[in-house]
C-alpha cells in the first residue's frame, strides 16, 4: 500500500505497483545470479510446496539485503542510450 499511495501522491496514474514488482522479478531472473527463492521471498510470495515451506525456517535477510542493494543501484542508474523501449511503440497499444 505504501508504493500505491506514493504513486498516487506523485500523480503517476500511468504506473502500477504490479509493474514495479514485475520489473524487479524480471531483472532478478534475467540479469542477476540471485537464486529464485530470494526473489520470491522479497516479493512475499508464499511457498506453494508445503513440505518446502515447513522446512524453510530462515529469512535469508542478509542475502535479500544484497539483492535489494543491487536492485536499488539498477533503479537509480540512468538507462543506457538506445536501451529504452516504450511498450506502446514496441508492438501496439499499451
Amino acid at each position: 500500500m505504501i508504493m500505491l499511495m506514493t504513486l498516487r501522491r506523485m500523480g503517476r496514474t500511468d504506473l502500477t505497483v504490479h509493474g514495479f514488482r514485475g520489473c524487479f522479478s524480471d531483472r532478478c531472473a534475467e540479469r542477476t545470479n540471485f537464486p529464485s527463492e530470494l526473489r520470491e521471498m522479497a516479493l512475499a510470495h508464499k511457498i506453494a510446496n508445503k513440505v518446502e515451506a515447513a522446512y524453510r525456517r530462515g529469512d535469508l535477510f542478509e542475502k535479500r539485503r544484497q539483492m535489494m542493494d543491487a536492485w536499488a543501484w539498477f533503479a537509480r542508474s540512468p538507462a543506457p542510450e538506445g536501451e529504452v523501449v516504450l511498450l506502446a511503440a514496441a508492438g501496439g497499444a499499451a
